[in-house]
């Protein structure tokens, strides 16, 4: 398995962001106050490990990784000094909450931030430099380099580590697919089947049930569920620096003409087109979907529900696969008088103790490429087909991704509305509005 899985062709701020050496150096902070812990070069801060000396740490996660954040926590306090104290911040309140704090020189110790977002708070000075600490790891190489890149700046300097991986994968509910004639153990390798499976599902009639679900009004779900189509297909979403948007391109028109006739066959979930993304998970964990683009870190919650899931990788138009690399990624603020307590917990974290019996013991994905494969994910065929989707997935990376593709309203927004819901042809009028966001 190579061992640049994670960082698949990403689309990067500047060529050559490649990882440093392996050569271990006592830590140097890069940022920070007086206390005894940050600064300086003596014993304290010597260890790669960081320092674990009793002090009280603050860490920001938003809301829709609360599960994971917290398991991390409670077992990092459970077994050091330093004490981490959670705040879980509303999905829609982060932008808000981080931008006001970090006016006001107010930001945490340790701060995640969604994989899309961070280069823009990177760029914008948000994070302390831990260029050091990560290369002076002796498994440097073995850590996902797309979240390491999604906050690296255009000098190379590298500012998080992996957090939460969230991949997306193609989920569906074995149980309607029985009852629809369909093999409940095979689920969609192309757009084709996709659409024919769910319109399969929509055909049984059943009250409340739909062929499947998305979330028409949310920008983050659609870049999450649909570039990986387009990538599976051979296609890209950015040009190589990410000042250009390429969703016109016929792979993406494919995704957009597929879902216009699930539209217009009826198989698509009543309240499509208005999701915002605050439930678009929801209705397959109530068993009213029959198949559908979903991220792995809600599959837990479906099975808990009852659901008998089906799981795989995002086909292209004629096949392929591909997976959206999302998630979190963590560093250590601009504002932290802690950065070597903060390493502490940073460098514990991707210990390969934490990555297996934290982490991957929770079902969830490594964010080392050597730990994919594990006896936890062996065990558990859903949990180790989510960990080989990684080996084509993707990772976007544009300072103003957020602005073009994410946000309220955005253009991206308008353009799946217009393809998708209203039929217009204006892809090409709408994909030159992206690109005016990301040129910035």
């Amino acid at each position: 398995m190579s061992k640049r899985l994670f960082s698949a062709r990403p689309v990067r701020l500047a060529a050559g962001l490649a990882v440093a050496g392996l050569a271990i150096g006592g830590l140097t902070a890069c940022g920070g106050g007086d206390d005894e812990g940050s600064g300086g070069t003596d014993d304290a801060v010597a260890s790669a490990d960081g320092l674990d000396d009793g002090t009280e740490l603050t860490m920001w996660t938003r809301a829709p990784l609360e599960r994971q954040a917290k398991q991390l926590v409670e077992a990092y306090n459970a077994s050091h000094e330093n004490q981490v104290k959670l705040e879980i911040i509303p999905n829609d309140d982060m932008e808000g909450k981080v931008g006001g704090a970090a006016t006001n020189s107010e930001l945490p110790d340790l701060l995640a931030g969604d994989v899309v977002r961070l280069p823009y708070w990177v760029e914008n000075g948000l994070f302390t430099d831990i260029s050091e600490n990560i290369d002076g790891l002796d498994f440097v190489d073995d850590v996902s380099t797309g979240h390491i890149d999604a906050g690296t700046d255009a000098d190379g300097a590298k500012h998080t580590v992996p957090f939460v991986i969230d991949v997306s994968v193609m989920v569906w509910n074995k149980a309607l697919y029985e009852e629809a004639g369909l093999d409940p153990e095979q689920g969609p390798t192309s757009l084709t089947e996709f659409q024919e499976q769910a319109e399969a599902v929509a055909a049984l009639n059943k009250p409340g049930v739909s062929g499947t679900y998305f979330g028409g009004n949310c920008g983050g779900c659609l870049v999450f569920t649909w570039f990986p189509s387009v990538w599976a297909s051979g296609e890209e979403v950015l040009n190589d620096d990410g000042s250009a948007a390429l969703v016109d391109n016929d792979a993406a028109q494919a995704v957009y003409d597929t879902y216009a006739s699930l539209v217009e066959s009826g198989a698509v979930g009543a309240g499509s087109k208005e999701e915002t993304g605050a439930t678009w998970t929801a209705p397959f964990s109530n068993g009213e979907v029959g198949v559908m683009q979903y991220p792995n870190t809600a599959v837990a919650a479906a099975i808990e529900a009852g659901i008998d899931v089906g799981v795989a990788p995002i086909p292209g138009a004629d096949g392929g696969e591909s997976t959206f690399l999302g998630g979190d990624a963590l560093g250590i603020s601009k504002d932290s008088e802690h950065v070597d307590q903060a390493w502490n917990f940073l460098a514990w974290m991707l210990s390969e103790e934490t990555q297996l019996e934290v982490i991957a013991k929770a079902g969830d994905v490594p964010g080392r490429v050597s730990l994919l494969e594990n006896e936890y994910s062996s065990a558990d065929p859903i949990a180790l087909t989510m960990n080989k989707v990684v080996e084509n997935g993707r990772t976007p990376v544009a300072p103003y991704f957020a602005e073009a593709f994410n946000a309220s309203g955005s253009p991206w927004v308008t353009l799946v509305r217009n393809a998708v819901f209203e039929g217009t042809d204006s892809v090409a009028e709408d994909t030159e509005a992206i690109t005016e966001i990301l040129s910035q």
